[in-house]
C-alpha cells in the first residue's frame, strides 16, 4: 500500500494534536499553496466557456453528451434540443482586401497619384493607419496577415519557390499556426478566399497534392482563384477549391479581377440570402497591381500624359499631398533615391517615353482594381450589412516592386531569367504594353516615387519603403470617428488579433488536435476609438533574403544587404553597414544617425539577433535566383531525383515545381500517337507565349518550339509528314552545357527516322513560367508557338503517352 502524501500526514497529526479544525485547515491551505509552482500568466492555455455555453479556445467544439433515453415510446421522451456551432453574438462579417505590389505612395488614399475613388470613400468613413507594416515580400507577408504570427513561424521566410530545409524557410505553413478563415469556421462563421493564393508550397500545386496547405484545408470553404505568385490577367489560371477550371478567356472582356468579384460577390449573396444571421469572412486578393500589369483595354488610356515630368517630380509632387492630407507628419523629407536610379532630367527623350507609358499603364491597373472594391463593397450596402461589417483594405502586402529593373520590362519572365531588354526594342513594342501581348512590369525608378516618402523598395526589409502600406480599416455600426488618421506602429500580425477581438472570438488553445503558437500580434480594436491609445507594438524584426531591420520604441536599426537589381549581396552578412533612425522624428527614414549613437546600434542589433532567434530567422539565407532550383535550396521536390516523367493525355495546368525540370541539361522526348492524315495539334507544351516548350504537329508533320524568355522562337521542323496509324516521335536536345541558359542541338525523329534538325541558340535558364504549367494534348491558356492559336491547337490524334527524360 502507497504512503500517505506529507502534507496529508502533517495535517493529520495537527488535527490530533490541537483538535482545532479551524486552525489546522488554514494551515494545511498556506503550506499547499506554498509548495505550487508561481501562478502563470493568465492563459490563453485555459479552457473557457463562455457566457454562451461555447468553449471556444479548443476548437473544433464539443457538443453537449446527449443522455440516455430510457422510454419505449418517443411520445413519452423529451428529445434534446439541437446543437450547432453558433459565432458570439454581435460577430460582424469581415472582409480582408489585399491589393498585390503596391507601394505607400501610390494610391490617392495616401497621396498618390493613381485614383483610387474605392479607397477613398473608404477612408472618408473610416481610418487610415499610416505606419502599417509588411515583410516586404508576398508569400511571407500572406502568412502573417492570416495568422497572425511571424512570417518565420510560419515557416516562411520567403516565397514558396524559394523554401529551403531550414525551419523558418521551408515553405510550410505549421499546423500549429491555424489561420483566421479556420478559427472563424470553426466559430461559426462561413468563409471564401478569392484571388491569390501564394502561401501554399510550389511542390504541392499539382494534381497529386498533398491539399493540405490548399485554402479549402487552411479553413476556407470556398476558394475561387490562381495558385502562385501572379497570373495573366486575361489568361489566368484558376482553380475551384482544388479542381483546375478553364474560364472564358477568349472572351476580348475578360479580365480575372473583374471575374474574381463576380465570383465573390455571388458567394456573398448566397449566403446572406441562406443563412442571413451567419457571419462571413471574405479574403479578396486580386493579383494587381504584380506584374504582369494588365489593366481591360477601356482603361489604357486614362492616365495619358500624366506622368510625362517623371519619377522626381512624383515623389515631391506625392510628398506635399501626403503632408497637406495629414498622413506624414510636418517637415517630413524626402528620402535620398539609391543612386541606381537616374535622375529624370537625365534620360533620354526615348527612355522618358517608355517609363512614362509604363507608369501609366500601372496606374490604369490600379484605379481598376479599386474599382473592382468597389464594386464588392457596394453590394455589401446594397445587402444592408455594411454596419455589421468589419472592411480591412490593405493597399500592398510589400512596397511598390522594382523587379522591372532600370528600363521595365515587356516580359518579366526575362528578369527571372537574367536577360535584359533593350530600350529600343521597348519603344519599338510600346503599343503592346499591358495588353494580352505583354507581360509587363515598370522601371525601377517608379517603384522607389511609388514608395514616397521612403528610399527601398520591395524586397528590401530593411527600409519601410519595402514595408510600409497603407492600411483602411472602416466599420460603419462601431467607429466614433472617421476621415482620421492613426499613427500606432503596427503589423501584418496584428490584424488577426484585432479581428478576433472584434468577432468576440478568443484566442484558441488548440486546433484540430494541435497545440497553437501563441498569436504573435497585437489588437488594433482600441485605436478604433482613442487616437491617443498608448503603442501596442514596441518590437518587430524584419527580414527577407538578408535585408533586416529591427523597430523597438520608436527607433530603427536597419542594412540593406542586397538591392532588387543587384546580381547578389553586397558581401558577408557579418560586414553589413547597419543604419540607425529615431523615427518618431523623422517619418521617412531620411537622416541616418549610426554614426552618432554606435551604442545604440550595437543594442538594437542585439535586439534584432535576439527575435531572429526566438522566431527562427536564422540562419539567414541570402541567395535569391539559386533558390528556384530545389536541389540547390534543399527543399523537397516532387520529382524526387527521377530523371523521367510520363505523362497522359488531359493532364494540364501542372507548374514547373510539379514536372521535370529540362533546363541547362541534356533532354529527350518521346510520345506514342495514333493519327488521321492531317494530324494538329498540341502533344505537350510547358509554358506560354513568354517563355516555355511545345512538340506539336503542323499539318501533318511534328514540329520542337522552344520560346526563349518571350524573345525569340526556335523551331525543330519535320521534312515528313505523319502518315495515318500508330507513331512514336520523338525530340532529342543535346545541350552545350557550360553553364546556365546555354544553346543545343535539337534532332526530331519519326518510328526512328531523323526527319528534321536545328540549332536553338538560347534556354531558359532559370524558369518558363511562374503561372502557365504543362499541358497534354492542348496548350492552354497564351500559346508557346505564335504558328498555332489559342483554343485552337487541341491534338486531333489520340496520344497514347508523353515521356520526357533528362540526363
Amino acid at each position: 500500500m502507497s504512503k500517505k502524501p506529507f502534507l496529508v500526514q502533517l495535517n493529520q497529526k495537527l488535527v490530533k494534536r490541537w483538535s482545532c479544525f479551524l486552525f489546522s485547515v488554514p494551515l494545511l491551505a498556506v503550506l499547499l499553496f506554498a509548495c505550487q509552482p508561481a501562478p502563470k500568466e493568465e492563459a490563453k492555455t485555459s479552457s473557457a466557456v463562455g457566457a454562451d455555453g461555447f468553449d471556444r479556445t479548443h476548437l473544433p467544439m464539443t457538443p453537449p453528451e446527449v443522455p440516455v433515453i430510457t422510454a419505449l415510446d418517443a411520445r413519452d421522451a423529451t428529445a434534446p434540443k439541437p446543437w450547432a456551432v453558433k459565432a458570439p453574438d454581435g460577430a460582424p462579417n469581415v472582409v480582408i482586401v489585399l491589393i498585390d505590389d503596391m507601394g505607400f505612395g501610390q494610391s490617392s488614399s495616401f497621396g498618390g497619384a493613381i485614383r483610387m475613388p474605392a479607397a477613398d470613400k473608404l477612408a472618408d468613413e473610416g481610418i487610415r493607419f499610416n505606419r502599417f507594416h509588411t515583410t516586404a515580400l508576398c508569400s511571407p507577408t500572406r502568412t502573417a496577415l492570416l495568422s497572425g504570427r511571424n512570417h518565420h513561424s510560419n515557416n516562411m521566410g520567403g516565397i514558396t519557390e524559394v523554401a529551403t530545409a531550414f525551419e523558418g524557410n521551408t515553405g510550410l505553413t505549421p499546423q500549429s499556426c491555424a489561420t483566421v478563415a479556420e478559427i472563424l469556421k470553426l466559430n461559426g462563421y462561413n468563409t471564401a478566399h478569392f484571388g491569390k493564393n501564394h502561401e501554399t508550397a510550389a511542390w504541392e500545386i499539382s494534381p497529386s497534392g498533398p491539399f493540405t496547405h490548399w485554402p479549402v484545408y487552411k479553413g476556407f470553404e470556398k476558394f475561387y482563384g490562381f495558385m502562385g505568385g501572379e497570373t495573366n490577367q486575361f489568361y489566368p489560371g484558376i482553380y475551384d477549391g482544388t479542381t483546375k477550371v478553364e474560364v472564358d478567356s477568349e472572351d476580348p472582356n475578360y479580365h480575372f479581377t473583374e471575374d474574381m468579384t463576380d465570383h465573390a460577390i455571388s458567394w456573398m449573396k448566397a449566403q446572406k440570402s441562406l443563412t442571413p444571421d451567419k457571419p462571413f469572412f471574405m479574403y479578396f486578393a486580386p493579383g494587381a497591381t504584380h506584374a504582369p500589369h494588365q489593366p481591360p483595354a477601356s482603361y489604357l488610356d486614362k492616365y495619358k500624359g500624366e506622368f510625362d515630368d517623371g519619377w522626381d517630380a512624383y515623389r515631391q509632387k506625392t510628398l506635399d499631398r501626403q503632408i497637406k492630407m495629414g498622413i506624414v507628419p510636418e517637415g517630413t523629407k524626402l528620402a535620398p533615391k539609391p543612386d541606381y536610379i537616374k535622375d529624370w532630367d537625365k534620360l533620354s527623350p526615348t527612355e522618358q517615353k517608355v517609363f512614362a507609358r509604363q507608369m501609366e499603364i500601372f496606374a490604369a491597373f490600379g484605379e481598376h482594381v479599386d474599382d473592382q472594391v468597389g464594386r464588392l463593397y457596394q453590394s455589401i450596402e446594397d445587402l444592408g450589412i455594411a454596419d455589421n461589417t468589419l472592411f480591412i483594405y490593405i493597399l500592398g502586402d510589400n512596397g511598390a516592386s522594382a523587379e522591372g529593373m532600370a528600363n521595365g520590362l515587356l516580359n518579366e519572365n526575362t528578369y527571372f531569367n537574367g536577360v535584359a531588354e533593350d530600350i529600343d526594342m521597348m519603344a519599338a513594342n510600346l503599343d503592346k504594353l499591358g495588353t494580352r501581348e505583354s507581360y509587363g512590369h515598370f522601371a525601377a525608378g517608379w517603384a522607389v516615387a511609388g514608395n514616397t516618402p521612403f528610399k527601398w523598395t520591395k524586397q528590401v526589409a530593411g527600409n519601410f519603403g519595402g514595408t510600409r502600406n497603407g492600411l483602411i480599416m472602416v466599420w460603419p455600426g462601431k467607429l466614433k470617428q472617421t476621415d482620421v488618421v492613426r499613427d500606432q506602429f503596427c503589423h501584418a500580425i496584428d490584424i488577426v488579433p484585432t479581428i478576433l477581438e472584434a468577432a468576440h472570438v478568443p484566442e484558441p488553445v488548440s486546433v484540430n488536435g494541435v497545440e497553437q503558437k501563441p498569436i504573435e500580434g497585437f489588437s488594433m480594436l482600441k485605436t478604433f476609438d482613442d487616437p491617443k491609445t498608448p503603442e501596442f507594438h514596441n518590437t518587430q524584426y524584419f527580414e527577407i533574403v538578408g535585408n533586416r531591420a529591427i523597430y523597438q520604441d520608436g527607433w530603427v536599426a536597419s542594412t540593406v544587404h542586397k538591392a532588387p537589381w543587384e546580381d547578389g549581396p553586397r558581401g558577408k552578412l557579418v560586414d553589413d553597414k547597419w543604419e540607425l533612425y529615431n523615427v518618431n522624428e523623422d517619418f521617412s527614414e531620411s537622416t541616418d544617425l549610426a554614426a552618432d549613437n554606435p551604442e545604440k546600434v550595437e543594442e538594437l542589433k542585439q535586439v534584432f539577433m535576439d527575435e531572429a532567434v526566438k522566431y527562427h530567422v536564422l540562419p539567414i539565407d541570402d541567395r535569391t535566383i539559386e533558390r528556384f532550383d530545389p536541389a540547390t535550396a534543399g527543399r523537397p521536390d516532387l520529382m524526387n531525383g527521377r530523371k523521367s516523367l510520363t505523362v497522359y493525355e488531359g493532364m494540364s495546368g501542372m507548374l514547373e515545381n510539379a514536372f521535370i525540370n529540362i533546363k541547362n541539361t541534356s533532354s529527350k522526348f518521346t510520345t506514342e500517337v495514333e493519327v488521321k492524315p492531317g494530324a494538329n495539334g498540341v502533344i505537350l507544351a510547358m509554358g506560354g507565349l513568354f517563355g516555355g516548350y511545345s512538340l506539336w504537329v503542323d499539318k501533318g508533320k511534328p514540329v520542337f518550339t522552344y520560346n526563349w524568355v518571350g524573345l525569340k522562337q526556335y523551331d525543330v521542323n519535320s521534312s515528313k509528314a505523319l502518315s495515318a496509324g500508330k507513331h512514336t516521335i520523338e525530340f532529342e536536345f543535346a545541350y552545350d552545357g557550360g553553364g546556365m541558359g546555354k544553346g543545343g542541338n535539337g534532332t526530331l525523329f519519326i518510328d526512328g527516322e531523323k526527319v528534321g534538325e536545328a540549332r536553338i541558340d538560347n534556354t531558359n535558364g532559370n524558369m518558363f513560367s511562374l503561372d502557365e504549367g504543362a499541358d497534354v494534348g492542348f496548350d492552354e491558356a497564351t500559346n508557346v508557338s505564335r504558328r498555332y492559336k489559342v483554343g485552337e491547337n487541341k491534338f486531333n490524334g489520340k496520344i497514347n503517352y508523353v515521356t520526357i527524360a533528362v540526363e
